[in-house]
């Protein structure tokens, strides 16, 4: 297999590039931390990569809103080059403080890639958690989508750690989360330990996002935001003592399939 050329992109205050570095490499990429002043001044081109991924921490440290300040930026200094790269179908995937981001830059929930600031619809976003406190510790996902491609070829249930202060999925109304649940967006939902749908509960449920909703993809399925960090467990022998009785997956599964279907364009 070829392996895809991945963009990590970096700001001032993320954090987990390093980690999702590892990650694309075991699961089959050629990745590159790119700091977004290098693609600014054009030392590296977007189109020169097959795989985009936004990762955790604080970008900017969090000023003005989690990852609002990094959502300008995709919005205003590359709004061409993302939605170049997301309508091409190509694999792109934000976690944690990059699930924010797309979501603050309107290229998730989906429509026009990147649409004009003036033009984003405030239809859903990413808040406090329900109980007002940082959550870092490690949950179970079940993943619910057909679409996404990241995703569809998953066996098991993921198994990966939370850290974050903003991670309540909420929606402007009930009938944009019944449409995202019907288009078949909803790509995660956090699970209990036997399984099951968390149904809104503490700690299964770890910020009360609506729907249990831990992430959710574009109309296309090749953009995926979710908060928890699977990257923090690609290997198998660095899971905690308390990992569940039921067949759950580490994250690497969930970056060979962006991977493959990367190799495959």
């Amino acid at each position: 297999m070829i392996k895809p050329k991945a963009l990590v992109l970096h700001a001032a205050g993320t954090n987990r590039d390093p980690d999702v570095r590892t990650a694309l490499s075991l699961a089959g990429a050629e990745p590159e931390i790119v700091h977004l002043n290098r693609l600014r001044a054009g030392e590296r081109r977007w189109e020169e990569y097959s795989m985009l991924v936004i990762p955790g921490g604080f970008s900017y440290a969090d000023a003005l809103g989690a990852g609002r300040l990094l959502a300008l930026d995709l919005s205003s200094y590359f709004a061409d080059e993302v939605s170049a790269f997301v309508s091409a179908g190509k694999p792109v995937i934000g976690i944690c403080n990059g699930f924010q981001a797309l979501v603050k830059s309107g290229i998730l929930p989906g429509g026009r890639p990147v649409p004009a600031l003036s033009d984003i619809e405030r239809r859903i976003t990413l808040t406090r958690n329900a109980l007002g406190r940082f959550e870092c510790r490690w949950v179970r996902m079940a993943a619910v989508s057909a679409k996404c491609l990241w995703t569809k070829t998953l066996s098991h249930n993921l198994f990966c750690p939370v850290a974050h202060g903003e991670g309540r999925f909420v929606a402007d109304s009930e009938a944009t989360l019944a449409a995202l649940l019907e288009g078949d967006q909803v790509a995660f939902v956090y699970a209990r330990a036997d399984g099951g749908p968390a149904g809104g509960e503490y700690p299964d449920n770890p910020n009360g996002s609506a729907a249990d909703i831990a992430g959710i993809c574009n109309e296309a399925g090749n953009a995926l935001g979710l908060m928890p960090h699977p990257e923090n467990n690609v290997f198998p022998d660095r899971q905690p003592r308390t990992a569940p009785d039921f067949p759950v997956s580490g994250g690497l599964e969930l970056f060979r399939s962006g991977v493959r279907y990367a190799a495959g364009m």
